[in-house]
């Protein structure tokens, strides 16, 4: 493949391989320089010729997000317009916050929101919530006697978006509980009666115990149910051999992704789409 380095964006969680003797540093979001130039001159730098069509060029490549340009497009013209204002004072909260790659992004928020909706889910379950901006998004899309069970390691983080969570007038639909996730699961488990309970289950904790979350949640959300995988193409590492360079957090949980991903492929009990939607994100609907 060359010489390849993967950038992942903190803002936008995007990961892109770029070849090293052709980064282009010029897309900055709010920069004075229109769409359609940017657009034109990050194309200009691929290893195209320069009178490349705008198009998908074959199935394997059937994606639109091929620069920084594109994506700032996306959140300005679609994203933003639309953001809750608090969920936009949490974005820009978490923004500054020296671990904000934690942090879903705006895009990825408002494709859960829509999934919400479109599923009518009422009782939903999210193992890693960081500053809460899924859980916002979530706890905003459902309706008003819905609920969130939240599970995560850090009540810190929480803490931080909590208030902006308050003011959104939806905290008395969140369940936090703080602890290492998989006993908390086993314990549901022990009653029967709380086995498939859960219309959504949004995942996006630590991806060396994704296997183990999965083995769990698969008895706790309901037949038709659905469930979401956070960063399952994991900066674009999983499409790049083992010895390309990579970012210090990506090269020790890659090969975590990639069985996980291998695993839910031939996984029976659910039907999957995976979707290059922020770091990536893995479906799961639960037919048996």
């Amino acid at each position: 493949m060359g010489s390849y380095s993967i950038l992942h964006l903190s803002k936008g969680k995007i990961p892109f391989l770029l070849k090293k003797e052709k980064q282009n540093n010029n897309f900055k979001a709010g920069g004075s320089v229109s769409y359609s130039k940017r657009f034109s001159r990050d194309m200009a730098n691929e290893d195209e010729p320069k009178n490349h069509l705008l198009g998908i060029r074959n199935l394997s490549h059937k994606t639109l997000l091929q620069s920084d340009a594109l994506y700032q497009y996306i959140l300005e013209t679609s994203v933003y317009p639309r953001e809750h204002e608090c969920l936009k004072e949490l974005r820009e909260m978490t923004e500054k916050h020296p671990r904000n790659l934690m942090a879903t992004p705006p895009d990825e928020g408002q494709f859960l929101s829509m999934l919400i909706k479109l599923i009518n889910a009422k009782n939903t379950l999210e193992i890693g919530v960081y500053t809460g901006y899924s859980l916002l998004s979530t706890a905003l899309a459902l309706p008003p006697d819905g609920k969130i069970l939240a599970l995560d390691l850090n009540r810190e983080f929480y803490e931080l978006g909590l208030p902006i969570i308050e003011r959104a007038g939806v905290a008395h639909k969140i369940d936090f509980r703080e602890g290492p996730a998989l006993p908390f699961l086993d314990q549901l488990l022990k009653d029967e009666n709380k086995k498939e309970q859960f219309d959504f289950v949004f995942v996006d904790a630590d991806k060396n115990n994704y296997l183990n979350y999965h083995k769990r949640v698969i008895d706790l959300v309901k037949v038709g149910g659905m469930i979401g995988y956070d960063n399952t193409l994991w900066a674009g590492s999983v499409a790049v051999p083992p010895d390309a360079p990579m970012m210090d957090y990506v090269k020790p949980l890659r090969g975590y992704v990639m069985e996980f991903n291998k695993y839910l492929a031939q996984d029976t009990r659910i039907e999957i789409c995976q979707l290059p939607v922020g770091d990536g994100i893995t479906l799961c609907r639960r037919i048996i």
